[in-house]
């Protein structure tokens, strides 16, 4: 091969691999559903992956069976960070990349008041069933995976009827806080991470009994058009960077 012919292809290889190098260093757009309940911790979360790596998100925050209607709608979207519960929905399941399904957080739950107001004794079942029956109001979310499983609480409290009278449902989980830091609720129940909030003061967790932890999950959409950047954003979610901020927001990391 004559040395003209030998530069030509060097050439050719040469601006190849830029034009490749440099495809893969574009950022992409990526469109990532999420728990309304992780509002806070995803944009901390979104704000540090997008200096990090140049990609941006588009989050899309909502209920969990707001977000099963919307993966069934058949909307496009790149990766989620969900209640586990949507994952229980086969039809929405089914659009999630198989064996791309990782925990990133979990939460247990809680109650607030209003700063400086008298904090109930919620330290045994018996002892928060009366807490409850004592409010005159209680925030929540209930068309929510957290808000399904606080109703199912008050059911096994057998006061489930009393609670519907009491319930101020509130439009989105960081909502709940404010409510009752104006004194529009006396109550907030709810996950712990979105009860921390100005205004309000942590009466405690659910007793033992009656606790249980929501687990969020992420997944890449099957048809992800942006495949590599969702799977960096699901790595990026275990690093230590985004677990420190995942504590930070009252959740634990996995």
């Amino acid at each position: 091969m004559s040395k003209s012919l030998l530069k030509s292809v060097a050439i050719l290889l040469s601006a190849a691999f830029v034009m490749t190098s440099t495809t893969s260093l574009q950022a992409a757009e990526l469109k990532v559903i999420a728990g309304g309940s992780m509002t806070a911790s995803m944009n901390a979360l979104a704000a540090s992956f997008e200096k990090a790596t140049g990609h941006k998100l588009s989050i899309h925050f909502d209920s969990t069976p707001n977000i099963i209607a919307r993966v069934n709608s058949g909307t496009p979207f790149d990766v989620v960070v969900v209640p586990i519960d949507v994952f229980k929905d086969a039809a929405a399941k089914a659009r999630f990349a198989p064996g791309s399904a990782v925990d990133i957080a979990r939460v247990g739950y809680g109650v607030i008041v209003r700063a400086g107001a008298p904090k109930p004794d919620i330290s045994t079942p018996d002892a928060f069933k009366n807490a409850l029956l004592a409010a005159p109001s209680i925030a929540f979310l209930p068309a929510s995976a957290a808000g399904a499983y606080v109703t199912k609480v008050f059911e096994r409290l057998g006061i489930a009827e009393e609670m519907k009278a009491r319930t101020k449902v509130q439009a989105a989980p960081t909502q709940i806080a404010p409510a009752v830091a104006k004194g529009e609720a006396e109550l907030g129940v709810f996950l712990m991470n979105v009860l921390v909030a100005p205004g309000v003061e942590l009466v405690g967790p659910f007793p033992g009994e009656l606790q249980q932890e929501l687990v969020f999950t992420s997944a890449v959409a099957a048809d992800a058009r942006e495949v590599d950047a969702a799977k960096a954003l699901i790595d990026y979610l275990k690093t230590q960077e985004a677990t420190a901020i995942i504590k930070a927001a009252g959740m634990m990391p996995g």
